[in-house]
């Protein structure tokens, strides 16, 4: 059966994210297992995100010669095997270990699937990097339900996981298997990889882009619960609806974005949604009664859903250096905000009050609706809003 090439990469962040989430909505029975504090399971969890920064970094060249192939296979199948290993271990550090490797391997995934969308973009003509990361929220909202009924069931850690790792081994091999390379694009940078990837002035007002994204996403995802909670006071079930209409409109946002950035193009696409999530911000900042705070998180999961795919396809277009390293430049500062941005707003709701850690993000993204204007007004290629890209490194 002929497989679209595209689909192939949805697939790909698809499986990603079903193995990973399989692994972290077992995080309770992985704390009792390794019987550490929650502070000493922080501490063994960052390896992850150690290894992806590392290999955002520096990965990119081997990429190059591995090939899109190689490389899904190696990162997808990799890291669910990485993660399937994990509660076989009763020493964290050798968690730790592990997930370091995962992160290795997570960070060259990012980059080549990215760097892939975009070439298939410029092939076909048709917007695909916003339903790819769509897959990503599919497949982790998908599996973190299934992990709620597995745990209910009383399915060990280690047979979930390793039931996880076989589906994505049975349906990664059949859909990468067939995987090739899409043409470069025509416009892009002709010389040879750099061996390190660091921002330059030209991708910075992509990443502000990037950080306001990921600043959202973490005060939806880490504190709904809690503000709820603290806030109003509500039953389980309702102080639940936060995340899950954060995750649900963040998800559908950006399954079904690809066709409104086409007509409209992405900088007026990302300007409506960073207002969206402004205001978002605003309604759970005052929230007078708890209906009010549950349509914000909408509002907020809804309004940085498509913005990050974007600044990727902006990334991936600049012509000053190959898109692997630019992707992998922008992933480097978005990592960094994700993996920190919860905790420092963590300090923000201890000391100022669970409301005020949504309004210490507005300036953030304003910023980031600034930024925005260094995005196309039509079509996939980057415009005047970023520095001409022969004035760069």
């Amino acid at each position: 059966m002929k497989i679209a090439p595209h689909y192939r990469i949805f697939a790909c962040f698809f499986l990603f994210a079903f193995a990973l989430g399989a692994l972290l909505s077992r995080m309770p029975d992985l704390q009792e297992q390794l019987q550490v504090s929650k502070s000493e399971l922080g501490l063994t969890l960052i390896g992850m995100a150690i290894g992806s920064l590392i290999s955002l970094t520096f990965s990119a060249p081997l990429i190059d010669r591995l090939g899109a192939r190689t490389t899904a296979l190696v990162t997808v199948l990799g890291t669910a095997a990485c993660y399937a290993l994990i509660p076989w271990l009763s020493w964290a550090p050798g968690v730790f270990i592990l997930l370091f490797v995962a992160g290795l391997l997570a960070g060259a995934l990012e980059i080549n699937l990215n760097v892939q969308t975009d070439r298939l973009e410029a092939q076909f003509g048709k917007s695909y990097m916003n339903r790819a990361h769509g897959m990503w929220s599919l497949g982790f909202f998908v599996t973190a339900l299934l992990g709620a009924f597995v745990r209910g069931a009383g399915i060990s850690i280690e047979i979930h996981l390793l039931i996880a790792v076989g589906l994505v081994f049975v349906v990664g091999l059949w859909m990468m298997v067939g995987m090739t390379n899409a043409p470069a694009r025509a416009s892009a940078h002709q010389g040879d990889t750099p061996r390190i990837a660091f921002p330059n002035w030209g991708l910075l007002p992509l990443c502000m882009i990037g950080i306001a994204a990921f600043l959202v996403e973490g005060a939806g995802i880490d504190w709904s619960g809690i503000y709820m909670r603290d806030v109003f006071a509500v039953d389980p079930f309702t102080g639940g609806l936060g995340l899950t209409l954060f995750s649900g409109f963040m998800a559908a946002m950006r399954l079904f974005a690809d066709p409104v950035v086409d007509r409209f193009g992405p900088r007026t696409v990302a300007i409506t949604l960073m207002g969206l999530a402004i205001a978002g911000a605003v309604a759970v900042a005052f929230a007078p009664i708890y209906w009010v705070a549950l349509a914000g998180f909408a509002m907020m999961g809804a309004g940085c859903s498509a913005v990050y795919p974007l600044a990727v396809s902006a990334a991936a277009q600049r012509t000053d250096r190959p898109s692997a390293v630019n992707v992998a430049a922008l992933g480097q500062v978005t990592f960094i905000v994700f993996f920190l941005g919860p905790p420092l707003l963590g300090f923000v709701a201890e000391y100022l009050g669970i409301r005020s850690s949504y309004l210490v993000i507005l300036p953030v993204l304003i910023l980031g609706l600034i930024a925005c204007r260094a995005l196309a007004q039509k079509g996939r290629t980057v415009t005047a809003g970023l520095e001409p890209a022969s004035s760069h490194g």
